[in-house]
């Protein structure tokens, strides 16, 4: 098997807050639109990654996932987004915290989403 890419569909009630997160806060852009259709969606690109979104209030409510963004340049990324969307910095681990595994790891959230920044 050869596999290319993991692409993860999220729902969310309504997709602007999903943009707000993954273009707006951590440099996403849309790839593919159809925000203004019945059913909107839209494909966020950023460096080799790929995110479908989804407005759709019924799988929104069942699904709250949780992704890891692997990175070499954790400080950078932390300093961005801190500084640009501190709404989102999760409370439990709203700064660059040493694991004890071993990796460095500062999370955020929105109402749909948690994401962990890591880096090893």
């Amino acid at each position: 098997m050869d596999f290319q890419q993991l692409v993860p569909n999220v729902y969310y009630v309504n997709i602007t807050n999903g943009l707000k997160m993954f273009s707006d806060c951590l440099g996403f852009v849309i790839g593919h639109n159809e925000i203004k259709s019945d059913q909107p969606f839209c494909v966020l690109n950023n460096d080799g990654l790929s995110i479908y979104l989804f407005e759709h209030a019924k799988l929104a409510k069942e699904h709250n996932p949780e992704f890891r963004f692997v990175t070499k340049n954790i400080e950078e990324v932390y300093e961005r987004v801190s500084k640009s969307h501190p709404e989102f910095l999760h409370p439990n681990l709203k700064e660059i915290t040493l694991r004890p595994w071993g990796a460095k790891e500062f999370a955020l959230r929105d109402e749909q989403v948690c994401i962990i920044i890591q880096q090893w």
